[in-house]
Formats: structure tokens, sequence, C-alpha cells
């Protein structure tokens, strides 16, 4: 019997679970995906918002705000890459200056400290902006973070710690009992004295199969370019549009690989799987975009994507103990990711009956980042262990040696997509036109499979059919 079961394997399922392994609890994670962090998780803006915009009162302000607070330590614990390069939010007509005037009393009640800079002011901070920009709100506790690189450390860090995770396993049923629940999944049955139901737009569908229906989760689909890195002071902050009741408006940021992220937009759809992309739509989000970022380098453009928000109809998020030992950690859409960290707090409090291990470690074994070193550094690498030697990935410049890492550790990669989030092959400029068939053959020899079994991202994305004549 587990004492608790975690569904949902994304940033805040991930978070929850890490935080959790600190006590003498058997934990189980369920992942419907063949990978953690599928979802939104991993396709998302990547900012941990400073929390000047959630409603005052609101779980959403208290946890953003506090999970911005939290963010320098879980960085620091996990190894992933973090920046505090600060927001603005711009205003250019009137209408939005007084936009503006309301956030900053929010920011207020909030406990956020913001100001807000005329024109002249923000372009010696901000050379990017547009001559239309009026004034800008700054909030500098903004930071920028690498969101796969985030779930999968506090996932590896988790099982580290003595966490389970089943990967492909999707929920069919729960069933409660006088000792706790039986949780079905399409392959096994596992009995559980806690519930924590973390499933991203499917959490009203798991509430369900226990409780009344108490809320509705809505996709909300957001679509974004990406841009080559090409110049690092290009854009120096994360720049908002003035936010409205569709979210927090197209932004323009840089990542913390110095690639621009431009989007998104703001879509309600039917189909929660839905995460294809539309030329209108993506015009959409370029005009709002121009509106922030003089001579905006769209030409620069490396591919497109979208992802899909739970949004729930009660407006916040959904984090209450709906039923005894069963946990709702629903509608985490924006700032769910900055709100990570304080999430897992709260439902830590919510846990009775737990004990701290002795043994517990905060911190995951650091990554070894090739592109970080120096030529006398890698020089001295590459006679300890030759496979930092053959670069793979030739636009990011990984190695062969940090992508057998990848796939070695606890969460380890098992498909090219894993691979790519987890060290960046396939993130430059080619997508993995040169890379790909190498990295296949990585995954391939370090999983003991054929190659024509390694697919790309989700179950059944074969890349490989049959061999040509002769091989």
């Amino acid at each position: 019997m587990f004492d608790i079961t975690i569904i949902g394997a994304g940033v805040v399922g991930s978070m929850i679970a890490r935080t959790l392994s600190k006590y003498k609890l058997n934990i189980l994670v369920l992942e419907k995906e063949n990978d953690v962090g599928n979802g939104a998780s991993s396709a998302n803006s990547a900012i941990i918002h400073s929390g000047y915009d959630p409603e005052p009162g609101s779980l959403k302000a208290r946890l953003n705000v506090r999970g911005n607070y939290l963010f320098d330590k879980v960085a620091e614990e996990l190894d992933v890459e973090f920046m505090r390069i600060g927001s603005i939010t711009l205003a250019n007509n009137q209408e939005e200056v007084e936009i503006l005037e309301s956030l900053v009393e929010r920011a207020a009640l909030n406990g956020v400290c913001v100001k807000v800079l005329d024109h002249d002011e923000l372009k010696t901070i901000e050379p990017s902006i547009t001559d239309k920009v009026i004034k800008g709100l700054v909030a500098p506790t903004c930071g920028i973070i690498n969101p796969f690189e985030l779930v999968v450390a506090a996932m590896e860090n988790a099982m580290d710690n003595g966490v389970k995770l089943h990967l492909c396993e999707e929920v069919t049923s729960i069933v409660k009992q006088e000792s706790g629940f039986i949780v079905n999944t399409n392959k096994d049955s596992y009995e559980t004295k806690y519930v924590i139901n973390c499933a991203g737009v499917y959490s009203d569908k798991v509430n369900e199969m226990v409780n009344k229906k108490s809320f509705t989760i809505k996709p909300r689909r957001g679509e974004y370019f990406v841009l080559d890195h090409f110049d690092n002071n290009y854009v120096r902050h994360v720049l908002f549009n003035v936010p409205s009741s569709k979210g927090k408006g197209v932004l323009v940021s840089p990542t913390t690989h110095y690639n621009y992220l431009v989007g998104p937009s703001s879509e309600y759809i039917d189909d929660k799987e839905d995460v294809s992309t539309d030329k209108e739509t993506l015009d959409n989000v370029k005009q709002n975009a121009y509106s922030l970022v003089d001579n905006l380098r769209l030409d620069k453009q490396i591919r497109i994507f979208s992802g899909i928000r739970a949004v729930s109809d009660t407006g916040d998020f959904v984090i209450e103990e709906v039923i005894p030992y069963f946990i709702n950690v629903a509608g985490i859409q924006s700032p769910g990711l900055a709100s990570s960290p304080a999430i897992a707090e709260m439902v830590e409090e919510m846990i009775k009956d737990k004990e701290l291990k002795e043994d517990y470690n905060p911190y995951r074994r650091p990554l070894l980042r090739l592109n970080k070193k120096t030529i006398e550094e890698r020089i001295a690498l590459c006679k300890t262990n030759p496979l930092y030697g053959n670069i793979i990935c030739r636009c990011e410049k990984i190695s062969e040696g940090e992508i057998v890492d990848a796939i070695r550790r606890n969460c380890g990669a098992t498909t090219v997509k894993g691979v790519k989030k987890r060290v960046r092959p396939g993130f430059g400029k080619c997508q993995g036109g040169f890379c790909e068939a190498s990295v296949m053959k990585i995954l391939a020899r370090e999983l003991g499979c054929d190659i024509k079994q390694i697919v790309y991202g989700k179950e059944n994305a074969y890349i490989l059919k049959e061999g040509t004549k002769g091989e």
C-alpha cells in the first residue's frame, strides 16, 4: 500500500513529489504520458512572475509571491538555470496607463515591489522598446527559468529520495475504501491512503471519479514563436502588454539560453489535446508584439508551438481536500509555474502523520554543461571521458557525454524529445536536422533496443519504419 499517490507529473505534481520525499512516506506518481512534463509544463512562457497581477487575497496572489521568493533556493538545490531579469509591462496609450496605475495598487496589496517609469527612463534600461510606449511598470523580481529542466530536476530529486514514478499509466477509475482508495489505471491497481490530483486539464475528470462535480477545466491554448539566439542584449527584460481578462497578454522575452519567445495567444478550445497552430492567430500575436519591441526580429524565427493551460471556472487555483485524504490541485494556469514551490508547501501542510527522513537530500547531482566550460576544462574532461569530445548537437554544442548522462539518471530520457528537453540537442537553428539521427543511435544503444523502437515524443510516434536495402 502506498501512503500517497500523485496523479500527474507536470511541474506541480513533480514539485509536490519532491517536497513530500523528505518524509518517511511511500509515494507513487502516475503519469499517463511517456515522460514527465509533457503537457503545459513544457509549453509555456517560462516566466517566474513577480506576483503583482493576481487578484489580491486569491490563492494565485499568495502562492505566486511566495513561490517567486522560493525560486532562488529551488534553482540552487536542483541546479536549474534561473535568472531574475525583471519584467516591464508597457502602456501605449492613456487607457493602458490607467491599467498600470491599478496594477501598482494591486502590487502593494500583494506585497510586490514595482515602479512606473516614463518612456525616456525605460529606454535607458530597455533600448528595444518602441517609440509608442508612454510608460512601463517595472517588476524587478520577475525571472526566467528553463521549465523543461525544472520538471525533470524536481522528479529526479524526488526519485533519488525514494519516490516511484510510473509512466504511461492513465488513471481510469478511483474507488473509495475505508482505509483509503484503490486507484485503477490502464495497467494495474494501487491501494493508497492519500490521492493528490494534479492531472492538469483532466483534473476535473479525476475529481469526479470520487466527488461530485465542483469545478470545470476549460482548456485555453497559447501559440508562440521561438527566435534563434542572435544577440544576448536584443531584449533584456520580460516585456508584457497590459493584462486583460484573457491573461497577461503577449510577451517578448529572452530565455535562459538566449533564444527569444514571442507570444502567447489566448484561445478557448474544446479539445484538451489540440496543440495545433494557425496563421491567423500567429499573425495576431505578431501585431501585439510589434507594439512592444522596435525592429521585432521575426526573421530569426526557428520554431512555432502551442501549449494548453488548465483554466478553472472558479477563477482561482483549486487546492482543497474535498473528501478525507483526496486533495485536488487543479486549475493551475499562469502563474502556476512561479507558484509551484509554494503549492507544494501548501499541500505538504495538508498531509497528516508524517515523519522527516534523516537522509533526505534536497540537492540534485549537478549537470555537466560543456558549453559553459573553458577550453582548458573541456580538454581535461575529454581526457577523463572521451564522450565529452564528441559533439552531437553543433547548434547548442552538446556532447555525447551529456546525452548519455541524461539517459542514465533517475527520470532519464527515453525519447528524442526527452533528450531534447533535458540537454537541448535539437533546440538550435536546425531543429535536430543534424543531430537527431545521432541522438536516436545513442538512445537505442543506452536503452538496449532496436533503433526502430525509438519514438520522437509521444508513445507510438515512431521515426523509422524499416531499414533500406543493404542495411
